[in-house]
């Protein structure tokens, strides 16, 4: 998908009215598990990001009323699900649409153009964020793989999460480009 700097990649109103603060609550210990199992079946992924293994990452997603507080400390990865209340210790913070932060994970969009553009914030420790964009480009990792699926079922995975990403992406810049063109 090609990303156009002035086209706003938020999900739409509508959909984030229905988002309680506490919705993403749920999202934390399945993350934490993810990230868990994606650390024993590809240690390699974990490795890579060295000292920054302990880094405290917060991914606010801005369209949703939570945020993520990931620590990729491999086996001990953890991830919580909190309401964006108050300051929260974090050594980055990186910020953006949450279509855009899936896309950067998945691999289907470019982090360092989205930050360039401004569609992304990063502040903190410039050289934790360099460390955990390099290790999930190295990964290239898929839906499959932080699901831990294989074969057949992985690929069906695949296609039908990224395409249903990229489908919502499409849904929302479109709703985004009719709310700019209404009187």
């Amino acid at each position: 998908m090609a990303l156009d700097p002035n086209e706003d990649a938020s999900l739409p109103e509508p959909i984030r009215r229905f988002l309680p603060a506490f919705s993403g609550q749920p999202l934390g210990p399945l993350l934490t598990q993810a990230l868990r199992s994606l650390a024993r079946r590809r240690p390699e992924t974990f490795e890579r990001l060295g000292e920054f293994g302990k880094a405290r990452f917060l991914i606010d997603p801005t369209d949703l009323p939570f945020a993520f507080h990931v620590v990729p400390d491999g086996h001990a990865a953890l991830v919580r699900a909190t309401g964006k209340s108050g300051p929260s210790p974090s050594d980055v913070v990186i910020r953006g649409p949450i279509l855009l932060l899936l896309g950067i994970l998945d691999g289907t969009l470019d982090g360092d153009a989205l930050f360039f553009h401004r569609a992304i914030s990063v502040s903190g420790r410039t050289e934790a964020v360099v460390a955990l964009r390099n290790a999930i480009e190295d990964a290239e990792l898929r839906p499959s793989d932080l699901l831990g699926l294989k074969g057949a079922v992985a690929r069906f995975a695949d296609s039908g999460i990224l395409g249903g990403l990229s489908l919502v992406r499409q849904i929302a810049t479109g709703a985004h480009r009719r709310e700019r063109t209404q009187p």
